[in-house]
């Protein structure tokens, strides 16, 4: 199984810090998550039904003409690369690494290409699959070239899969609107800008005789019914959107001038920041020691990437232990980087 940032057990028994002492920053998570409604008496007696009302209001969210809801992005990205016969994929890199892991896992022949690389790589392959913004670097593509390059596989049978984890802050980025086109597969997530990770919905965007064969592969009663209740009310709600929406995106600003303030040239998304750290693991212990859980890259480049803080004392502590951090920098010695791509994060 694959690492992924949100593993803050790890760090409770590594460094030996309770858990209450500890800010979590190793995902790109909302830290004000959605005030879930109250349930239906019955909700944990009775199996879940599929929710019209859930589909409809994810739908309108998206501005997409069909969904599939499933348990979290991560169970589509599990199940659609066996949907295929053995193709030539292309993932973009670096990126999520469950993208790359389950397609290969499933026997496809797989390669990871640069953003830069995507335009050319796209004659050679079947299938390619992008985050948009990306997880972890931030980095976009217009929707004009995603549809462009989603027509150009549709000729030859072939998938574009849009992966808009954390594209809720950025919906002028979203082809989920076009997702009725042969070929294009967007995934949503309610985990993120929601923050209700631990609610395990998502959503698939795409033509219905492809969703008709993902939900077969996925099985009955893949979401719960808690689950599409609390999601029904999250994606209906524009009141709480539109000022969370806001929100996050001065913070993340805020976050990106902090950084920017300790000589630290980041990029990302409203929910977080990432740069390639040459004294990655350095920086991460130095967090660690501190009580910030931070998201450590090993491969290639070595990077860090920290989300939002959760309260004003938490942002405080985050300035403190950077201030600590740019002190120290002057006795450290350079590391030489090794070639290859960041690991991918955390879904």
């Amino acid at each position: 199984m694959l690492e992924h940032g949100g593993n803050l057990h790890d760090a409770i028994v590594r460094f030996g810090r309770p858990r209450e002492d500890w800010i979590d920053l190793s995902t790109g998570i909302n830290p004000q998550s959605y005030p879930v409604p109250p349930l239906a008496a019955d909700a944990w007696h009775r199996l879940p039904e599929a929710s019209p009302a859930l589909a409809a209001a994810a739908a309108a969210y998206y501005g997409a003409s069909r969904v599939l809801p499933v348990a979290g992005t991560q169970a589509a990205i599990q199940a659609l690369p066996r949907l295929r016969a053995p193709a030539q994929v292309v993932v973009a890199a670096p990126a999520y690494a469950e993208h790359a892991h389950r397609w290969a896992q499933a026997g496809h022949a797989l390669r990871e290409a640069g953003h830069q690389e995507l335009g050319s790589a796209l004659a050679d392959c079947e299938v390619m699959v992008i985050c948009n913004p990306n997880n972890p670097t931030g980095a976009t593509i217009a929707p004009e070239i995603l549809l462009a390059w989603a027509g150009q596989l549709a000729l030859r049978n072939g998938w574009l899969v849009v992966d808009e984890a954390f594209g809720d802050t950025a919906p002028q980025l979203s082809v989920a609107a076009w997702s009725d086109r042969p070929g294009l597969i967007v995934l949503r997530s309610v985990g993120k800008f929601f923050g209700l990770a631990g609610l395990r919905l998502g959503f698939v965007a795409a033509q219905p005789a492809l969703l008709s064969a993902l939900s077969d592969r996925l099985g009955p009663w893949s979401v719960s019914g808690p689950a599409q209740h609390i999601g029904c009310a999250a994606l209906a709600d524009r009141s709480w959107q539109q000022a969370m929406r806001k929100h996050l995106l001065s913070a993340g600003e805020r976050l990106h001038r902090l950084l920017a303030s300790h000589a630290i040239s980041a990029s990302g998304t409203a929910l977080y920041q990432w740069w390639p750290e040459p004294h990655a693991e350095a920086f991460w212990q130095h967090m660690a020691q501190r009580g910030i859980w931070v998201r450590l890259f090993t491969r290639g480049a070595c990077g860090i990437r920290l989300g939002l803080p959760p309260h004003e004392a938490g942002w405080q502590r985050l300035e403190q232990a950077l201030a600590a951090w740019t002190a120290s920098k002057t006795g450290l010695c350079e590391k030489p980087q090794q070639a290859g791509k960041p690991r991918g994060e955390h879904r």
